[in-house]
């Protein structure tokens, strides 16, 4: 535990991200795509038949499969709008879509397009509407994820940007100003509010509302000092701090604590995506989890991103999540046994989210191969790119009918990255078309335009989620008692 408890850390502070592109000819894989190479507009993306998948508005099955954008050369983290380069772009997106690419992602950034909290950066919008222009022309959809710090932070957007008020009403402003500014350009797949949010453990922020909480909830210090067991004497009340962060399963001012955070999550998402349905109603809205928004795997009580599947679902149109091998650590590749961990745990992610019964898409998914990483130290040994390729093709096997999208973390390898974006592209950094590459057009060429029929899963066991977000002993125990599943289904098929 010692040690995944560092690489946990270690990826929070370097942000998790993950891979690229590059290969041969390949042909239009939609009819959406194939309507947009001969020069019609791309049609608009619906929630299909069902609640659960993806389809054109004139019915047909669309599968979100690409990859997200930035390019070398641009430092780290990418400085994807300042450095701008819109003929190297129309490049990319033509290789792309040789490769099968339908559906790119792409990060807004305060730096370039909202510095001012009540208005919008002309240079940014003009630099992104070159960028749908593009991407009109190569007949792939764009998935603009909302502002977030790669090109710096103005400074009222320097603190709490979940619970501050300030930020909070800056975002509403922000998604109507964008949303209005594209409302009916088809050519947007979706809008996720935020790469990877998570609720802090303690701000000024969110004191204040913890404490309001409280008073809605129980009204007085008596009531909560019999719900939380504990003597009225000991309630701070108006100015109750946060429990401690300690394994506590049976804590309920802890329990109590992490639904508050839950609830903080709600009126972040809940607020941004009702300012974008007032400026677009027909705009399709998810927001990017981090994949310690299921409990499954928790260093500790406070890393649960408090962003809770099935909360979120009711405000949101599809599910999105995110997902690297961290099972054990970080996955080397050196331990067979690893390999079915981390799919166990990919399958128990994705399996809470797609209990929602919206569509769901892994929007970052891939890792490392072609090379050594120089992260860590360069602690972790080299990984071949067919290493890379198996990976990621049995993220998607695993995952089909649970997941209904998929976008690799990036399109080329990344040297500046100070993670394992530095090899985890489909291209190297150069624009050679890696193994992954090649296994991602194959996949590409089979999921195109195809239903996706629910995954049919055998037994396995139940988390008992408040239980886990407040004990990571028992999100542990869950995490084993899911892995035996898992490999008993495995070697029935086997």
């Amino acid at each position: 535990m010692t040690r995944l408890r560092s690489e946990f850390r270690s990826i929070l502070r370097a942000g998790l991200i993950v891979f690229g592109i590059g290969v041969a000819n390949y042909s239009c894989l939609c009819s959406a795509g194939e309507k947009a190479a001969q020069g019609a507009p791309l049609l608009k993306i619906r929630i299909g038949a069902g609640g659960r998948t993806f389809a054109t508005e004139d019915g047909k099955p669309f599968v979100p499969f690409g990859v997200n954008y930035y390019r070398p050369g641009t430092g780290w983290a990418p400085q994807l709008w300042k450095k701008f380069d819109a003929e190297a772009t129309r490049k990319d997106f033509a290789r792309m879509k040789q490769l099968g690419v339908n559906c790119v992602r792409v990060f807004l950034t305060y730096g370039s397009f909202f510095m001012e909290s009540d208005s919008l950066e002309a240079e940014g919008l003009a630099k992104f509407d070159q960028l749908l222009r593009i991407a009109e022309e190569a007949g792939i959809y764009i998935h603009p994820t909302g502002p977030d710090h790669w090109e710096g932070l103005p400074p009222w957007a320097r603190g709490d940007r979940i619970a501050d008020e300030r930020v909070l009403q800056a975002l509403e402003n922000f998604w109507k100003l964008f949303a209005q500014r594209y409302r009916g350009r088809s050519v947007i797949f979706a809008y996720d509010l935020l790469n990877e949010p998570q609720v802090a453990w303690d701000t000024p922020a969110m004191r204040a509302k913890w404490n309001r909480y409280l008073e809605t909830r129980y009204g007085s210090a008596e009531k909560t000092a019999q719900a939380w067991r504990v003597k009225p004497d000991d309630i701070r009340w108006g100015n109750q701090p946060p429990p401690g962060a300690q394994d506590s399963p049976d804590d309920r001012q802890l329990l109590d604590y992490q639904h508050f955070r839950e609830e903080l999550a709600d009126q972040w998402t809940r607020r941004q995506a009702t300012a974008i349905k007032s400026a677009d109603p027909q705009a399709l809205v998810t927001v990017g989890l981090i994949q310690w928004s299921v409990p499954a795997v928790l260093p500790g009580v406070r890393q649960y991103a408090a962003f809770r599947p099935e909360r979120q679902a009711k405000l949101l149109d599809f599910m999105e999540v995110h997902f690297y091998p961290l099972a054990a650590g970080f996955y080397d590749y050196t331990r067979p046994e690893d390999e079915d961990r981390n799919l166990a745990y990919l399958e128990s992610v994705v399996r809470e989210v797609a209990a929602t019964g919206k569509p769901v898409v892994l929007a970052e998914f891939g890792w490392y191969g072609g090379g050594k990483l120089s992260v860590d130290r360069g602690a972790h040994p080299a990984a071949t790119e067919e290493q890379q390729a198996r990976w990621c093709r049995r993220v998607v096997e695993t995952t089909e009918g649970m997941a209904t999208g998929w976008l690799n973390w990036g399109f080329y390898d990344h040297p500046e990255a100070r993670d394992c974006s530095q090899l985890s592209g489909l291209l190297t950094a150069d624009g050679k078309p890696k193994a992954w590459a090649r296994e991602f057009q194959t996949l590409a060429r089979s999921l195109a335009g195809k239903p996706i029929a629910p995954a049919r899963l055998g037994p396995r066991p139940t988390l008992d989620w408040d239980r886990a977000i407040a004990s990571p002993k028992a999100s542990q125990q869950f995490r084993e008692a899911y892995l035996r599943a898992f490999k008993a289904e495995s070697a029935k098929r086997d």
